[in-house]
């Protein structure tokens, strides 16, 4: 049950949302500034709810009667182009745990781990059109992308009693991400492709009990994000964007001392819907957002099944 639990408060994972090119924006851990735009200011507060796990083998367990497991996390970020086609990103979450599990009751807070980022525009201007008239139309908004995950979160290895307590992971991540969008109004299309590989770290102790020292390396971890959205144009010409994404999550297995374990890795896959407003000036982008883990066997492996409500607001500054 213990890993069970860890695997819930370890999960952390961000949504399929993300800035289009166009607007700009945030979601997922990162944020993305549109190709006029000089900084971005972007607060997201979200709500997540857990309904039971996958186990290792992929079998889909519902919790027991009573319990209740809860997560809030409010994420201040910002976003700031650095060269012509180079921006950077920083957001830096803080955590509440609500939890109820097999009659006891646990509540604790703290920062999450923090998130750095880079992205590389390969694009001069903006892609985003109205009517393809040539093939050069179809031309898409290709990020290059780079991001670090700073633990600053609490984790198992700090001086903690349990694992209701934590809030972070332990380990630094490096990602290499490729983001793919285009936007034919009314319609607009992403993909994002992700590979992130942890850094490995020492560990002493567990829990606040201190052990024999080993070295500790997660497994690499790999995302595919598919989204399709659709752009209404209001009679004030503000903008109102639904998307609907699919997201695959998966992570090796760990390394101890160089050697696999083989009681972890994770897989899961989600959907996430979506739903922004920008006024005609594009200078805000208010969203909301549900991501939900499909629940069943064969859907996920060592990881919880969770539904997420994301409420976020983002503000641009323009060149």
């Amino acid at each position: 049950m213990a890993r069970r639990i860890l695997a819930f408060l370890l999960a952390l994972a961000g949504g399929a949302a993300w800035g289009a090119s166009c607007c700009g924006g945030g979601g997922g851990g990162s944020l993305v500034l549109p190709k006029d735009g000089r900084a971005l200011f972007d607060l997201a507060a979200a709500a997540e709810t857990y309904h039971g796990f996958w186990s290792q083998d992929g079998r889909w367990v519902p919790d027991p009667p009573g319990s209740s497991l809860h997560q809030y996390r409010l994420s201040p970020g910002i976003a700031r182009r650095l060269a012509d086609r180079w921006q950077g990103y920083a957001v830096l979450p803080y955590v509440w745990n609500r939890n109820r599990y097999s009659g006891r009751t646990a509540d604790s807070q703290g920062p999450g781990d923090a998130a750095l980022g880079v992205w590389y525009e390969t694009f001069d201007e903006a892609t985003c059109v109205y009517r393809v008239r040539r093939w050069r139309d179809l031309k898409p908004s290709i990020y290059l992308g780079g991001a670090l995950t700073v633990p600053t979160g609490i984790s198992p290895y700090d001086e903690v009693g349990d694992n209701f307590a934590i809030t972070g992971r332990g380990f630094y991540r490096l990602d290499a991400v490729l983001d793919v969008e285009k936007t034919v109004y009314p319609w607009s299309v992403a993909v994002r492709l992700t590979y992130g590989r942890h850094l490995e770290r020492p560990v002493n102790r567990q829990y606040g009990i201190y052990v024999e020292p080993y070295r500790l390396r997660l497994g690499d971890r790999r995302s595919l994000s598919a989204s399709l959205g659709y752009i209404w144009s209001l009679p004030n010409l503000a903008q109102l964007t639904l998307t609907g994404a699919f997201v695959d999550l998966r992570e090796g297995q760990a390394r101890v001392d160089g050697a696999l374990d083989p009681t972890t890795g994770l897989r899961r896959r989600g959907t996430t819907l979506s739903l922004a407003y920008s006024p005609v000036k594009r200078d805000w982008v208010l969203r909301g957002s549900w991501a939900h883990a499909l629940r069943g066997d064969g859907w996920g492996a060592n990881f919880p099944t969770t539904d997420t409500i994301t409420l976020g607001v983002s503000h641009v500054l323009f060149l």
